[in-house]
């Protein structure tokens, strides 16, 4: 009696594994479906560049007299998307571009490492491919002032001035005794497998930008909930994620050029650490000794351009005009 009913539990238990094995199959076909059918609906906005036989996107937008290049922060599911409402108001004065490095937007990922000087290499690569003359305004997001520091560092020529969005620079680690953010490894599962999709289905709302209403369009958000599908957590985030800390060690030493004019747009979040060091008193040591360089805080979110991007605009075309009267 006793071994017959543990038999029965065994097959229940059995049962159980199955279905829940077959429902995990299944929701994985769905979600490479799904990504077919999402990638058809939404095709590039942009166009590509063929570097290392991988397609990178390249958005560009508007006429004017500075080039400035946007750089999103590590694990942004559409550069493009997340900066439209910036896009728009600065192109009204100058030629935006947006490259979406391997791994983001609309993007191929790639096998190559996500090191400072590959991912700077494959930036400059896809502008001079599309013929996109600097110098350029570098204007960085989060984590990609490390790029931006090793960028103006070794090609200054190309550079006519840098704009951070609370940039994340090489030395803020140290300044800050902090240790760069980390990925596990196996979260580069999380894409291929499905996962991803599923965060997005069960509370799109944390996926998407905390703006007011009507500064991103439906459209927009609709793409943006179907391209953090695709990319969140992929390979080349985790990697480029597992990279930070050599590619802050590379460049921790280094700064821009003196006569290299910097804007830091900052959080105004009023933090102070215990030894009264905060965000405004790190920048103030990265600031050159050009007149025009300068710091702006602004109160908001991490992502400052989702509600502060009409402002923000004000300001860049303030600065240029600044740079050019000297």
């Amino acid at each position: 009696m006793i071994v017959k009913k543990k038999n029965k539990i065994l097959t229940i238990f059995k049962r159980m594994l199955l279905v829940m094995l077959s429902a995990v199959l299944i929701w994985i076909g769905f979600h490479h479906v799904m990504k077919l059918v999402e990638q058809h609906k939404y095709p590039a906005i942009g166009q590509y560049v063929q570097i290392e036989n991988q397609r990178m996107h390249v958005y560009t937008k508007g006429n004017g007299p500075n080039t400035i290049v946007l750089f999103s922060g590590l694990g942004t599911a559409s550069p493009v998307l997340d900066f439209e409402p910036l896009i728009n108001e600065m192109s009204k004065h100058n030629r935006v571009v947006v490259l979406e490095p391997f791994g983001y937007g609309w993007s191929d990922k790639t096998d190559r490492k996500r090191t400072v000087e590959h991912i700077v290499e494959e930036l400059r690569s896809a502008l001079k491919q599309l013929n996109i003359k600097g110098p350029y305004v570098l204007m960085p997001h989060s984590a990609s002032g490390i790029y931006t520091m090793y960028y103006a560092h070794e090609y200054p020529e190309e550079v006519k001035a840098v704009v951070g969005i609370d940039a994340t620079l090489p030395a803020a680690l140290a300044y800050f005794n902090e240790s760069p953010p980390s990925i596990p490894d196996y979260m580069k599962y999380a894409e291929p497998s499905g996962l991803a999709r599923l965060a997005v289905t069960l509370d799109g709302s944390d996926y998407l930008p905390l703006a007011s209403e009507g500064a991103y369009s439906d459209e927009n958000l609709a793409m943006t909930k179907a391209m953090t599908a695709w990319n969140s957590y992929n390979k080349n985030i985790v990697q480029e994620a597992s990279e930070l800390d050599d590619n802050v060690r590379k460049t921790a030493q280094m700064s821009f050029p003196s006569d290299m004019p910097v804007l830091f747009f900052t959080r105004d979040d009023g933090r102070v650490s215990e030894d009264g060091k905060s965000h405004s008193s790190f920048l103030q040591t990265q600031l050159t000794e050009h007149p025009s360089s300068t710091i702006f805080p602004l109160k908001g979110h991490h992502y400052l351009h989702w509600t502060k991007y009409k402002e923000m605009s004000e300001v860049v075309l303030r600065f240029m005009k600044d740079i050019e009267d000297q």
